[in-house]
């Protein structure tokens, strides 16, 4: 993706790579999503990136947690909708 993701981006791209169908990615959807966004980073910069987007710890990305890390990082047009989390 070559401008900033809106919203809507953000939750086909997060449908897109959540494999498992379970509304959450693990370290290697969130990869796909990473991919897919065009943001190439690498297996310790994804690592690092993973840890701080799961903010309650539980080992997957939220699409609030994935959206709420965008935001902050400044990927976004706007702030996401916490509600999807």
């Amino acid at each position: 993706m070559t401008t900033k993701p809106t919203e809507d981006d953000l939750l086909a791209v997060f449908s897109r790579a959540d494999l498992g169908g379970d509304e959450k990615l693990d370290l290697m959807e969130f990869s796909l999503v990473l991919d897919l966004l065009g943001l190439s980073w690498n297996k310790a910069q994804v690592q690092h990136r993973f840890e701080l987007a799961d903010f309650d710890r539980d080992g997957f990305i939220s699409f609030a947690e994935f959206g709420e890390l965008l935001r902050t990082q400044g990927w976004t047009t706007q702030g996401t909708a916490a509600a999807h989390g």
